[in-house]
């Protein structure tokens, strides 16, 4: 018998229309969408999160029971309703490979 997967949900996000060409900490809302964000990463829900190669798209991994989930946790992120950030894909992850280890010290 094997051991039971752990599943999560992955969501790709893209730059909206509203975003204006430079760091992401001087878009508009940065505070409000990075205090969001940071609440839920402490909380448990998003588990890893960031920008991928020039930060023109975002990977989360979520720790929730389904797809309609990661769309209701993220649906308040100020940064959705301004046009800033809109997701492209939600897709469920199996994980089969896990080695446990303290990120902090990578």
């Amino acid at each position: 018998m094997s051991a039971p997967r752990t599943v999560y949900y992955a969501a790709m996000l893209r730059r909206g229309p509203a975003w204006q060409v430079g760091d992401m900490t001087k878009q508009a809302l940065w505070p409000r969408h990075a205090a969001f964000m940071n609440k839920l990463a402490e909380n448990g829900t998003i588990l890893f999160g960031g920008p991928l190669d020039e930060g023109e798209q975002v990977l989360l991994v979520l720790a929730v029971p389904d797809e309609a989930s990661v769309r209701t946790v993220l649906a308040p992120d100020p940064w959705n309703a301004a046009g800033l950030l809109e997701i492209v894909s939600v897709r469920q992850w199996s994980v089969l490979l896990e080695h446990q280890r303290d990120l902090a010290k990578i």
